[in-house]
């Protein structure tokens, strides 16, 4: 009996093995948009893309970002100025790609751009604080999507949302969790809507990697702890932001610097005749974050009770 189940399970393995290896054709043909290209996976992607053939429509916010992007990559690739929380921006973003794809339509929609910070205790935050990841993270990647779908659908082509491990356990205070469990539920609803239409809908979820925004992170948790009001300081002691700051550090040391982990499932999304649903990226996503999602709440709290900090005050 046991053989028999083994050799089903390697059959499984072997046909999926196979079919995630047929690609697309004429990739050479096929227009990408990809917002947050100014760096980290947004950046990669667009080289590795546009190394490889591929019509690449790059998003960057500045036009530093831009200019030095252009000068990495070939003539193949341009780009275009855009802020996804501006819906004034978005919409001159799509005429842009309206006009540069033409009849062809939009084979794939990155939505890559994201911020992590300020990322902190949610008491040491404020509402603004929330919002301003969230209009980012979600909200901007709900209004680039739904300006560009009738390009995608044209083209029966692919949308990639950049989800997080931490889209599916909540690993630390603030907006940075909220809107990636967001992504999640918008990008379910939305693969089911655009099946009929021959869309597909991939979720990346990447662990923990080394991109320009942990350092930030870091700061803006010295600006949350600055800027606490005095009873909360108080009820958690100098001594717990220490704590934190340390913990931030340690953990930010050893984040992969390998963003080619998670660039290779957003390639594969788009190139592949069949993509999956969803791609973890790094190890720590695999065997730490999304088993432990699976585990009951007071399993996955005693677990990070034991690694976060506890007030000084206590």
């Amino acid at each position: 009996m046991w053989l028999y189940l083994a050799a089903l399970l390697g059959l499984y393995f072997l046909r999926r093995w196979y079919r995630e290896r047929q690609t697309v054709e004429n990739l050479t043909e096929k227009y990408v948009f990809i917002t947050g290209c100014d760096s980290g996976f947004g950046n990669l992607l667009a080289r590795q893309l546009d190394a490889q053939g591929l019509r690449v429509l790059a998003g960057c916010l500045t036009q530093k970002g831009a200019e030095q992007l252009e000068k990495a990559t070939s003539e193949r690739l341009r780009t275009t100025i855009l802020d996804v929380t501006s819906t004034e921006s978005v919409e001159a973003a799509t005429e842009w790609v309206k006009g540069c794809v033409g009849s062809k339509g939009l084979w794939g929609l990155v939505n890559n751009a994201g911020i992590a910070s300020p990322m902190a205790p949610n008491e040491w935050l404020t509402k603004e604080d929330f919002a301003k990841v969230i209009n980012v993270n979600l909200l901007g990647l709900i209004d680039v999507t739904l300006h560009m779908l009738p390009l995608v659908k044209k083209a029966r082509g692919r949308v990639v949302n950049v989800s997080s491990a931490s889209g599916r356990l909540s690993t630390a205070g603030g907006g940075y969790s909220p809107s990636k469990f967001g992504v999640e539920a918008f990008s379910d609803s939305l693969r089911r809507e655009l099946h009929p239409f021959g869309v597909h809908v991939s979720i990346i979820e990447p662990g923990s990697f080394r991109t320009p925004i942990v350092n930030k992170t870091i700061e803006d948790l010295h600006k949350a702890w600055s800027q606490a009001p005095p009873h909360i300081k108080k009820s958690y002691g100098h001594q717990t932001f220490e704590k934190y700051l340390r913990l931030s550090h340690t953990i930010s040391g050893n984040f992969s610097q390998n963003l080619s982990m998670v660039t290779n499932c957003m390639e594969h999304a788009l190139k592949s005749r069949h993509p999956r649903t969803r791609y973890s990226a790094g190890w720590d996503a695999k065997l730490v974050y999304i088993p432990a999602s699976y585990l009951s709440s007071s399993v996955a709290d005693f677990g990070f009770q034991c690694v976060m900090p506890k007030p000084d005050t206590l």
